[in-house]
Order: C-alpha cells, then sequence, then structure tokens
C-alpha cells in the first residue's frame, strides 16, 4: 500500500469514529433529552440544531467522508486482492449506504419537515412525538451503527493488509 492511502485510510478510520461519535451522543441522550421539554422546547432546539449543523466542521468531514469512501471502496475493489480487499471494499460501502445515503433519504427529509413546522401548533407537536423523535433516532442510529461498522472494517482490512505484506 503506498504512503498516501495508508495517511489517507489512517485518516478515515478517525474520521468515522467522529462522525459515528456524533450521531452515538444524539441516539444515546441528546434526542431522548430534547423530548424531555415537552414538545415545543425540543422541537424549537431541534429547528436550531439543524441550521447550525451546517457549520464546516461536521460537514467537511461528513461530506468529505462520502468522497473518501468512495475512493476506500474503489481501492478496496480494484487495488486490493481477495477477502482484504473486500473488507475494505465494504468499508467505504456501509459508509455511503448506511451513513449517507440514510441521511439523504430518512433524516434530512425529517428535518426538512421539521424545519417548516410553527412550535406552537399542536401538529407539530404530534408529528414530534409519534414520527419525528422515534423515526429520526432509529434513522440516526442505523447512521451510528453504519460509520462503527465502516471504521472497524476499515481498520481490521488495514491490519490485515500490513500483515500479509510482511
Amino acid at each position: 500500500m503506498s504512503t498516501v492511502f495508508f495517511f489517507l485510510f489512517q485518516f478515515a478510520i478517525v474520521a468515522y469514529a467522529l462522525v459515528g461519535g456524533v450521531f452515538l451522543a444524539f441516539s444515546d441522550f441528546i434526542m431522548r433529552s430534547l423530548a424531555l421539554t415537552g414538545g415545543h422546547g425540543g422541537v424549537e432546539a431541534m429547528q436550531v440544531i439543524n441550521r447550525e449543523v451546517f457549520r464546516w466542521v461536521f460537514m467537511a468531514l461528513f461530506l468529505g467522508m462520502a468522497a473518501v469512501s468512495l475512493v476506500v471502496a474503489g481501492y478496496g475493489a480494484f487495488g486490493v486482492s481477495g477477502a482484504t480487499g473486500t473488507v475494505i471494499m465494504l468499508a467505504g460501502l456501509v459508509y455511503l449506504v448506511g451513513c449517507f445515503g440514510v441521511t439523504v433519504f430518512f433524516n434530512v427529509p425529517m428535518n426538512e419537515a421539521l424545519a417548516g413546522m410553527e412550535i406552537s401548533y399542536d401538529s407539530t407537536r404530534d408529528y414530534w412525538f409519534q414520527t419525528y423523535v422515534p423515526r429520526w433516532t432509529f434513522w440516526n442510529s442505523v447512521r451510528t451503527v453504519a460509520c462503527a461498522v465502516s471504521a472497524a472494517l476499515l481498520l481490521f482490512g488495514v491490519l490485515w493488509m500490513a500483515q500479509t505484506q510482511t
């Protein structure tokens, strides 16, 4: 493995874990805490969070890792043979589908729906408790697991490749 790929993969392992850690915090205690506010406070806080998430640090990691995951998957598919290549390829694909894809197709549409709601309406409170909190948290937990699995697969693949090269 070239030095460039070695360092890219090391960065990717840490970045997968960092992105997954943010998602873990939401699934573990942030959403539960927001739900305990009685509805209006949680909705308002989540609306603000969904606007603020576009700051560059998290978004650079989240979106950047989608691009890096394409490279990881491609390297695993075409740059490494056998089971090691499959493990590395899966690391990239799991992030692309389980984290990035889930975000685009599930979490973001729910965020956009919530953004357009008036916090004082009963219908907003109903959506918050009956739909948003349980579904958003479920899909967020899928993202958390996908990030952890991607980090573990890539770490395992890199270690496996290093062992076979010595």
